[in-house]
């Protein structure tokens, strides 16, 4: 949890950290392990080793309105020199380079399957781990490396997004938002290429409710097919069509068959797949149903099934919590380099956790859901803190320090708000100069 962390931010100013006090949640160990994996282990002393680079870029990712000098200055990453001489900003970009994006994927991969196991029996579904798997995009600093890289947005009649945009998919976990792996890459990758090297990381007596872009023999069969108790849920398409095995419209068992094309990718399925199809109302009167594979009607309703799968939408509020609330007044990220647009995705993902986990936490001891707590709240009451943990030189403060932090975010939980009286829209910005609009040279 980021409060364990504080005691490293404190000792800072004086001697170089104690790292065995890291704390349970992210131990030395583990930043030690991803240093090592990916040899990028610091050899000479340095005011910036690599392990004070790992959480500089964590930082980064929680104070995305602050320079990359004022975060080194406020939380006091640097460790101290006699002559005094400050650190510049071109001296952090350059231990960034250092370090790569490699550590931080394997310290994100790490800590997310540990932090997962935490405390899941708690969020069961009927006996199943709950997860949402979904896609999304982010918005890149303009650089050629970027654009050549990544890529953007193609629109009609030729135009181009105005800056780069990397695509990605993440497995969540629904109850507590945290993110259990994710794949990000150029945004000409589908997203259903992500979603096929995910599945091996779906755990076991688990539950995951997709979008509709993911319904694909491939994904679902491979999904259910391996490991021990994977189930999936998703919604049907208006032009998925399937023939009644058993039961009735509302609730059925039924068979769909498998397109040659997807075949021909994968040679292993079958000519046919049966699933459970129940259906919903969205107060339309359309017909929209579900397909799952929980066929068991006695074991799990239909109503129940209706019910989880409007729990996906955890997942677009974990993207809205990264990208708006995390990022800020943000445009984009930060890193002009292909490694370094990388390294600061893996660092936001595990800044997202660590604030999640620590949410969690805070749960437990005030008996709420996770997401009865403002997430909001939590990201300004972990800034404020780490800031005057930073600037603590007593070390008998940290306790109090760390109690003050949890009560603070379970102080004013989320209360229940209405429906929404009208339609969501956003009004056009007034722009001081013309738009210009990017040709695509393809």
């Amino acid at each position: 949890m980021f409060s364990d962390a504080l005691s490293l931010a404190i000792d800072l100013p004086r001697f170089p950290p104690d790292w065995g006090r890291l704390g349970k949640e992210l131990p030395y160990e583990w930043i030690e392990a991803a240093l090592e994996a990916k040899g990028k282990a610091s050899i000479r002393r340095r005011r910036l080793p690599a392990q004070q680079v790992v959480w500089l870029v964590i930082a980064l990712a929680l104070y995305r309105h602050l320079s990359v000098k004022e975060v080194l200055d406020d939380l006091d990453l640097a460790l101290p020199e006699l002559e005094g001489a400050c650190l510049t900003a071109s001296a952090a970009c350059q231990a960034r380079q250092r370090l790569g994006p490699e550590p931080l994927r394997w310290l994100f991969e790490c800590s997310a399957q540990a932090w997962s196991e935490e405390d899941h029996s708690a969020y069961l579904f009927h006996g199943m781990s709950l997860f949402a798997m979904d896609g999304t995009t982010l918005r890149l600093a303009e650089s050629e490396a970027n654009r050549a890289h990544f890529g953007a947005q193609k629109y009609a009649k030729g135009s181009v997004a105005s800056y780069p945009q990397a695509k990605g998919v993440t497995l969540t976990a629904v109850p507590t938002h945290l993110i259990l792996d994710a794949r990000f890459g150029p945004y000409a990758t589908s997203e259903a290429s992500f979603a096929k090297e995910l599945i091996a990381s779906v755990p076991d007596s688990s539950l995951t409710v997709f979008d509709a872009g993911f319904l694909s023999a491939e994904i679902l069969c491979n999904l259910a097919g391996q490991g021990h108790c994977r189930h999936y849920l998703i919604p049907a398409k208006s032009n998925t069509r399937w023939k009644l095995i058993e039961g009735t419209v509302e609730d059925g068992l039924v068979e769909m068959e498998v397109s040659d094309s997807a075949m021909r990718k994968d040679p292993t399925l079958l000519a046919s797949w049966r699933a459970r199809a129940v259906r919903i109302g969205d107060g339309t009167g359309e017909l929209k149903y579900v397909l799952t594979s929980l066929t068991d009607k006695k074991a799990i309703t239909a109503k129940q099934i209706v019910d989880c799968y409007w729990r996906r939408w955890a997942i677009e509020t974990s993207y809205r919590e990264i990208k708006q609330t995390m990022l800020g007044s943000a445009h984009t990220l930060r890193s002009m380099t292909v490694d370094g647009t990388m390294q600061e995705i893996w660092g936001a993902l595990i800044a997202y956790n660590l604030l999640r986990i620590e949410i969690a936490k805070a749960a437990l001891e005030a008996k709420c859901q996770p997401t009865d707590i403002s997430f909001v709240l939590a990201l300004h009451t972990i800034q404020y803190e780490l800031l005057i943990a930073a600037a603590t030189q007593a070390q008998g403060k940290l306790p109090a320090t760390l109690k003050r932090l949890r009560e603070r975010l379970v102080l004013d939980l989320k209360t229940h708000r209405p429906g929404r009286k009208f339609d969501r829209v956003v009004k056009a910005k007034a722009q001081r100069y013309p738009v210009t609009r990017l040709k695509s040279s393809a």
